[in-house]
């Protein structure tokens, strides 16, 4: 059954609230972790599910978008649905869609998927859920649940044609999430934005703790494969934390998942430590600063806006050692793609202009022109399909030889991640 396209739709609660209210509500059968913000949600949501799990709990976990099959986004125990399940679970629902159709108001793509995971969660039954809100906050599909503890990860500029032209409006959105009586726990964030969080937290009556005031990142080292943290959470200290990921941020979304899953478990003592090391010693985000290959070392980001590039290239810089780096980039057409380039500039000797799998991928022939201005003709090559602009990147990289400290940078959207890790082979989900 046609449901539209995820980017088209029309923002409003009405449609889910009488899905999930024919099936029951759902949402309110388990606890919810509900993650807001422009970066850096899917990677918390990961985390904060590898440390509730630790813990022997059952989880789910719903995130968007998906890398390679929309199964992904619906874990239990962080695995995603195999593909019966998935089937059940679609037909189990169904009818309730099909009853909600026909009082005209028409279910749409991403608000299946939300009833589909909410009702998954509901009949396995799960402990907990972490849900990833797919875009803003108050009138998201997954903000039908209430949040017993909401968590904002940094906000910047993206989706501005439907969240609102700058930092305040869309921080308006994404603190839709914060209820009443729920704890806010808000990652480090631009003063502009960090206002209008701490407001609407005082006008529901939730408690606020907060990235560099209430919990932070208090030592960092680079180590092999990722980092060695000294993380303040809420409730204690907690030290020589390995975590196999790359750049500050992502350091930044460990303690922020630390820092909710404390407020959930309530009381006043803190994690046990040796469970915390386990959890995140554990972690994983692909497509994010993810190494797919080495000789030469291929690395893949999702990066689309120009908050995740910055935090990509600021990894790159510090994590890895290259003398040169090759990008190979695919856009969305939609997107700041002007900011996107002139943040890769600096970083990248020589670009390789792609499209992914999306329709809506900018052309090759389109990021191109916006290239050419800023890197220079010599720099920029226009190849028409991933799959052999992957070889184009990864063969200027051989040439340059095994010693010559030469990287490939696969980066511009998650489509581009996600298309990448499937034609290179990547494991894992």
């Amino acid at each position: 059954m046609d449901r539209g396209v995820e980017w088209d739709f029309e923002p409003t609660l009405d449609r889910i609230a009488a899905l999930m209210d024919v099936l029951g509500s759902p949402q309110q059968a388990y606890p919810v972790i509900h993650i807001a913000g422009t970066n850096g949600k899917t990677s918390t949501a990961r985390l904060t599910e590898a440390l509730l799990r630790e813990r022997n709990l059952r989880v789910g976990r719903f995130t968007s978008p998906h890398l390679v099959s929309v199964r992904e986004r619906i874990t239990v125990d962080g695995e995603p649905l195999s593909e019966e399940r998935f089937a059940q679970a679609y037909e189990e629902i169904a009818p309730y869609v099909d009853l909600v159709d026909t009082q005209g108001r028409r279910i749409q793509f991403f608000e299946l998927l939300t009833a589909m995971a909410f009702a998954v969660f509901a009949d396995t039954p799960v402990d907990v859920a972490v849900v990833e809100a797919g875009m803003g906050g108050s009138w998201d599909a997954t903000n039908v649940a209430d949040g017993t503890v909401a968590v904002v990860t940094p906000i910047s500029l993206d989706h501005t044609d439907r969240l609102g032209p700058d930092i305040p409006s869309i921080a308006g959105e994404k603190a839709g999430i914060i209820k009443p009586g729920a704890t806010a726990i808000l990652s480090q964030q631009e003063l502009e934005a960090a206002e209008v969080l701490m407001r609407r937290a005082a006008d529901v009556g939730a408690v606020v703790a907060r990235e560099g005031l209430e919990f932070g990142v208090l030592n960092r080292e680079v180590a092999m494969g990722g980092q060695l943290l000294t993380l303040r959470g809420l409730k204690g200290v907690y030290e020589d934390v390995y975590l196999p990921l790359y750049g500050a941020h992502q350091a930044s979304n460990a303690v922020t998942a630390l820092a909710a899953v404390e407020a959930l478990t309530g009381g006043d003592d803190p994690l046990d430590v040796e469970l915390v090391r386990q959890a995140l010693a554990q972690a994983s985000s692909p497509g994010r600063l993810e190494v797919l290959r080495r000789n030469p070392t291929v690395v893949v980001d999702a990066a689309h806006n120009p908050g995740g590039m910055q935090a990509t290239l600021e990894g790159i810089h510090e994590a890895f050692d290259f003398a040169k780096v090759v990008g190979v980039v695919a856009v969305m057409r939609d997107k700041d793609v002007d900011a996107l380039l002139e943040l890769l500039e600096p970083m990248v000797d020589e670009i390789i202009v792609t499209r992914n799998s999306s329709p809506r991928s900018m052309s090759p022939e389109d990021l191109a022109a916006l290239a050419v201005p800023l890197f220079g003709e010599d720099r920029v090559h226009v190849v028409e399909r991933l799959d052999e602009a992957l070889d184009r990147g990864i063969g200027i990289a051989d040439a340059e030889g095994e010693f010559s400290g030469t990287g490939v940078l696969i980066t511009g959207s998650v489509v581009t991640a996600g298309d990448a890790r499937h034609l290179l082979r990547a494991e894992g989900t």
